[in-house]
């Protein structure tokens, strides 16, 4: 089970590379998204890599003229770790940490592909400072292991161009921020559990990510609270780009809803030395983006699911025509103004605000599996 990953020093174990420990559900994934700061483009990408399910799989997104233009590919990946080529998609890591790459064309493994790709793309993400390590992930269900993993995040500025229904897009740092991140270790993926955990627990998960950009400061909160709005993972950091780097972690977050869904319309909390205060731009559809299109929910194009030795999909969502409280739209990541306090200091900047909330959240009002907020 040799690999080209063995030729590198990274060995963990005894094992060859293509060996990820003995949980099926072992991950390891890359995410990427970007924006204008006017809202007129978003995208999104992922690449997912499966080692005991030998699958990889991946997913580029362009939200632009009120459509969600979702391209999506999954081949059987024959243990090589380090392909990171998928159909259409490809990532190229040009600098650790620091440059990545994105390619979207014609070409599968360099070889010009007979089918016509419908969005192309040539752009590489430069972060803006040094990655943010999450807490680590750890959740249960009774005894059985469910989630345990680790995740860092990067904000920086996008180069290069996209491509979309023949109309090309320039990216430039200065005008198109975003951010990515990589996680790996264990989470539900593949095929559903043969036997899942025993019935008569309602399935709950309330997940706040917010990764914001300013001028001259990176900011960055999570959350993942349970049932009764306790957190049981949460992190919050102000990096100023060109200074020290603060934590803060408060104890309670001032968020509504707005009424009859479960989207955000106001987040503020305390920081270290000041405050954060997030205006999601839920309240217009064309500023939201469907996780499902990187394959999140998604009963076809779930992550690890096999679909043959190389298949490719493509299908445009209409953003003026969501239901909100469908479970294939319920995870979003929507365009948000934001507000940086620190001292006499105020700092405006854009970020996004994903939000997965199923099943109860006690302190924020949800009940029930997809109640809408009243």
């Amino acid at each position: 089970m040799l690999s080209k990953g063995d030729e590198y020093p990274l060995h963990q174990t005894p094992e060859p590379m293509a060996v990820s420990g003995g949980n099926r559900n072992f991950y390891d994934r890359y995410f990427f998204n970007g924006y204008s700061a006017d809202g007129s483009i978003f995208f999104a990408a992922a690449l997912g890599v499966y080692p005991q399910l030998d699958i990889m799989d991946a997913a580029f997104c362009v939200s632009i003229g009120g459509k969600q233009h979702n391209l999506r590919a999954s081949k059987r990946m024959g243990s090589e770790r380090l392909d990171l080529n998928v159909g259409p998609i490809t990532i190229e890591i040009v600098e650790p940490l620091q440059v990545i790459r994105l390619i979207i064309n014609d070409e599968v493994n360099g070889t010009a592909s007979e089918a016509s790709c419908p969005i192309k793309a040539d752009i590489s993400f430069t972060a803006r400072h040094a990655p943010i390590e999450e807490p680590r992930f750890i959740r249960r269900e009774g005894p059985r292991l469910i989630m345990d993993y680790t995740r860092l995040t990067q904000n920086g500025g996008w180069s290069g161009n996209i491509e979309v229904e023949g109309e090309t897009i320039t990216l430039s740092p200065e005008t198109h921020r975003g951010t990515r991140d990589r996680s790996w270790g264990i989470r539900p993926v593949g095929a559903p559990e043969s036997q899942p955990p025993p019935a008569g627990a309602l399935p709950q998960f309330w997940w706040l990510w917010t990764p914001l950009n300013f001028d001259h400061h990176a900011c960055f909160f999570h959350s993942n609270d349970d049932g009764k709005g306790i957190a049981w993972n949460r992190r919050g950091v102000v990096d100023a780009i060109a200074g020290e780097r603060q934590e803060f972690d408060p104890h309670s977050i001032d968020l509504s809803y707005h009424s009859g869904t479960r989207r955000i319309k106001q987040l503020d909390m305390q920081t270290a030395d000041g405050t954060l205060s997030v205006t999601p731009r839920t309240g217009d559809a064309t500023r939201t983006f469907y996780m499902s299109g990187l394959g999140y929910m998604h009963p076809v194009w779930g992550h690890g699911i096999d679909h043959g030795p190389l298949e490719t999909g493509y299908d445009v969502i209409d953003l003026d025509n969501v239901p909100d409280n469908d479970m294939l739209y319920i995870h979003i990541q929507a365009l948000g103004d934001a507000v940086l306090t620190s001292g006499k200091e105020r700092h405006e900047g854009i970020g996004v605000v994903e939000q997965l909330f199923v099943g109860p959240h006690q302190t924020s009002g949800l009940t029930d599996l997809l109640h809408p907020h009243e």
